[in-house]
């Protein structure tokens, strides 16, 4: 079993801090930190705070992810999805929501409002070389293989 990170967190809000809602589940929901209601009209989008303020071990990540949930019931999504927050950031964790429904939708104080992946990640070198070793696949893509 991998090592489980610990996340320093500073929580600002009225809400809990995050938790997994089942054995298995790969993030835990964060919940709008707001004074009252808000509305989304058709297509507007808004930043919603969390409260929360986290410090990353180094080598790992947090993605903000859309919910599913609140796309098909509501039509909300996140823009930039996945979010990602880099391990030296230091500021209130802020999710980029979107309604993409055709009516106005609300969003209330403690409203499961996205999810949060915390993995690990590695830094890339660059290797510059003058032609790369060839493929199966070669340049295809968009649809290249006609699978579904």
């Amino acid at each position: 079993m991998p090592t489980v990170p610990k996340i320093r967190v500073v929580n600002r809000s009225s809400n809990p801090l995050p938790a997994y809602a089942t054995p298995d589940a790969a993030g835990m929901d964060l919940r709008a930190d707001l004074p009252g209601d808000i509305s989304l009209a058709p297509l507007e989008r808004t930043l919603i705070p969390t409260g929360l303020f986290i410090q990353l071990p180094p080598g790992h990540e947090a993605q903000v992810r859309p919910r599913s949930g609140m796309a098909l019931k509501q039509g909300l999504g996140l823009l930039n999805a996945p979010g990602t927050i880099d391990p030296d950031y230091r500021g209130e964790i802020r999710v980029l929501m979107i309604n993409l429904s055709g009516e106005a939708q609300t969003i209330s104080p403690g409203d499961r409002i996205a999810q949060l992946v915390v993995s690990p990640f590695v830094q890339a070198v660059w290797e510059e070389t003058p032609a790369l070793e060839p493929s199966i696949r070669g340049e295809g893509g968009f649809g290249h293989t006609g699978k579904s």
